[in-house]
């Protein structure tokens, strides 16, 4: 036999032993795994570069026959553009290279050029300095401001002066803008918590008023004590709004009792209050040290504060919440449903067309797309389901709707019943691999169906129960399409828990980590300045998935284990 004999029987015979298709598989697992590594380190790398405090450059830019213009910004992007794409757009400059490097620039300062965000072409940024005094000052509204202090006032008296004060004035500036920030929570715990819960008991009182006006079987004696009860109550009420009203009128006059005055890049000096700075920081005068302090601070604040400036600045902590609790609800709602529909059809329904056709209809539902669940959640759950609600208990709130509006109840309950499905079919599936020796032992030993089921079978199909549960769940916290018509909202003004009875307010409409990608991402007024969010608030919403998703597989795995004896 030849050598190309040999050589193609080894082939055949390498065929027969299935290797090519481990290779094959092997292959197709390392090119996923390398493509979700590469996609988390993007989204690492894009979002949370975003809070590292970048270096400020002050810069000429001198493009050809136009008139210089100084620059005070942050470097945010560098790429390389054809230059025929900017001779097309009208810009006169040196055409002896194919392409040309560009800049994205943060200018900051909305307020005084119009834009935070600017494309310079590399080439014609001249005198590049990083001057160690520069001011990156974030502030509440109008985004970032980039300038040079000079005078600290209070009340309009100047009290510090760079020029005459030096660093002094630099770290009385940082004093009186943290009181300035202690003053806003003040403020607004009181507006947010105090008055907020006033206004609850006020708005309580108001329906229990018109619900006495509704109510005509009640006697004229009960209704008038009733009614002086709730007088009484409202005048306390307005006593305490009174004295709040007072305090808040006095914060507001110390928070805007100072003022600082910024040279910006161009010359101007503009007088700004301290009450609208956030954080104030020199990021050319900062060590590495204190740059990754300064990183880890703002780290937490995205983490933990509420958003602002149309969610591109400040934190997504209700986003985390909303999603986290959205989930739990819904996990909630989803599983018993689910393990009492699979076990009726494994267990109990008679197995013959009409099973069969109950097991299509639910493995299709699970194809279904999920806008569809969103129409019917907001036809039957909120405008049909809802309203009857409010009809039978809240009739004193119309025509304002309590349920009868989207809100976290009416969303959770669509996301379990877009993930029902996909349960039903993991916990049959565990309850078909249950031996059919431990049954019939069971009920050999005088053990009911029932107790048998409860006692034997559902133990050992919880793995399979967790399974669902987990691929549910990886569903629903990615969802964004049914949500939009079903409770998420833009920006919610408070949590759907705090301190009022009943403290978990399932009619409350709330923040989505999935919505609010789609918000930032693409409705956002500022997109330069919220691309970099998207990516964050991406990666947060996988950590967030993968976290739920590790709980319930350890749980399952804790279930395994116990219950693997019995399988033996």
């Amino acid at each position: 036999m030849s050598l190309h004999d040999d050589n193609k029987q080894g082939l055949i015979e390498w065929c027969k032993r299935g290797e090519p298709m481990i290779w094959l598989n092997a292959a197709a697992v390392t090119v996923s795994t390398m493509a979700v590594i590469g996609l988390l380190l993007l989204l690492a790398v894009r979002g949370f570069g975003h809070f590292w405090p970048a270096s400020v450059v002050q810069a000429e830019y001198n493009l050809p026959s136009e008139t210089a213009v100084p620059i005070l910004a942050e470097r945010v992007e560098v790429e390389s553009v054809p230059i025929e794409q900017l001779l097309s757009a009208g810009f006169k400059i040196d055409a002896s290279e194919p392409f040309v490097k560009r800049e994205l620039v943060k200018v900051g300062n909305r307020d005084v050029g119009g834009a935070d965000f600017k494309w310079v072409i590399s080439d014609y940024l001249e005198d590049v300095q990083y001057p160690r005094d520069v001011l990156v000052i974030e502030r509440r509204e109008w985004g970032n401001f980039y300038g040079f202090l000079q005078e600290v006032k209070e009340q309009g008296k100047v009290v510090a002066n760079t020029e005459a004060d030096g660093p002094a004035a630099l770290l009385d500036f940082q004093a009186r803008v943290e009181r300035a920030s202690e003053i806003h929570d003040r403020i607004a715990k009181i507006e947010k918590k105090d008055i907020g819960s006033i206004n609850y008991k006020l708005e309580k009182l108001r329906l229990k008023e018109r619900g006495l006006s509704l109510d005509d079987d009640l006697s004229a004696a009960s209704r008038q004590e009733r009614e002086t009860e709730i007088a009484l109550s409202r005048a306390e009420l307005d006593i305490q709004y009174k004295a709040l009203q007072a305090q808040l009128a006095e914060l507001y006059t110390q928070w805007n009792r100072d003022s600082y005055t910024i040279l910006t890049s161009s010359g101007q000096l503009r007088e700004q209050r301290m009450a609208t700075v956030v954080k104030a920081y020199q990021p050319n005068a900062m060590h590495i040290g204190q740059k990754i302090v300064f990183y880890f601070q703002k780290f937490g604040e995205f983490l933990t504060e509420e958003p602002r400036e149309a969610n591109t600045e400040g934190g997504i902590f209700p986003a985390i919440f909303g999603t986290v609790i959205m989930v739990l609800i819904m996990s909630v709602l989803v599983t018993p449903f689910g393990v009492i529909a699979a076990v009726y059809l494994r267990e109990y329904a008679k197995q013959g067309l009409m099973t069969r056709i109950v097991r299509i209809a639910v493995n299709n539902l699970a194809g279904v797309p999920s806008i569809v669940y969103g129409v019917f959640g907001l036809g039957f759950f909120i405008y049909f389901l809802g309203a009857e609600m409010d009809k039978a208990m809240f009739a004193e709130a119309l025509p304002a709707p309590t349920f009868g509006t989207p809100g976290l109840l009416w969303a959770s309950v669509t996301l379990a019943l877009l993930t029902l499905p996909v349960v039903i079919v993991a916990t049959e599936e565990g309850l078909a691999r249950i031996p059919r020796n431990l049954r019939e032992g069971s009920l050999a030993l005088g053990a009911t169906k029932a107790e048998t089921l409860w006692r034997v079978v559902l133990p050992m199909a919880s793995p399979a129960m967790m399974t669902g549960l987990i691929l549910a769940v990886a569903r629903a916290a990615g969802e964004v399409a049914p949500l939009m018509l079903v409770g998420v909202v833009k920006l919610a003004p408070s949590l759907p828990v705090d301190g009022n009875f009943p403290y978990f307010h399932l009619d409350q409409k709330f923040m989505h980590l999935g919505f609010h990608i789609y918000d930032v991402g693409f409705q956002s007024p500022n997109v330069e300045a919220a691309r970099p969010l998207v990516y964050a608030t991406a990666l947060l919403l996988v950590v967030i998935i993968a976290l739920l998703n590790l709980s319930a597989v350890a749980l399952r795995n804790r279930l395994r284990e116990k219950y693997k004896s019995l399988e033996m």
